[in-house]
């Protein structure tokens, strides 16, 4: 039976608090930065994650090792979790994949624009130097 995490992480990158909700499921993990701005409360948090979980754009999925199901000590558990800083190696990946995928969207629909303008620009003289010919 596969099973599936989700985890909120709240940390100040001034100037702003930002929330990472990472996502594991199947083998994929995935992840989402969102900027709450000024300091959020732990209600309006749970209401944020109640009202836009839906909504909330995840990075591409990246696969992933399964866990080890052995125990771990309760002191060495608590050691790793206080040694922990933040956004983990694996979210800093997922969010950059995010971001060159957009990067690259961005520039296919920039570069889309340029090219219809230019076009648009190309007609409109055409235009003009048929009306001119025709003494108008």
């Amino acid at each position: 039976m596969e099973t599936a995490q989700a985890r909120l992480t709240v940390l100040f990158e001034a100037p702003f608090w930002v929330g990472l909700f990472e996502r594991e499921s199947e083998g994929r993990y995935s992840v989402c930065k969102v900027t709450f701005g000024a300091e959020p409360k732990d209600c309006e948090v749970y209401q944020y994650l109640l009202d836009h979980w839906h909504t909330l754009a995840f990075s591409p999925a990246l696969t992933t090792r399964p866990p080890d199901t052995r125990p771990v000590n309760p002191k060495r558990r608590n050691r790793l979790i206080q040694k922990q800083d933040g956004i983990g190696t694996k979210a800093q990946q997922a969010l950059k994949l995010q971001q060159e995928q957009g990067k690259l969207a961005r520039r296919s629909r920039t570069r889309q624009q340029r090219e219809e303008e230019q076009e648009r620009k190309f007609r409109l003289l055409q235009q003009k130097k048929k009306e001119k010919r025709r003494g108008r």
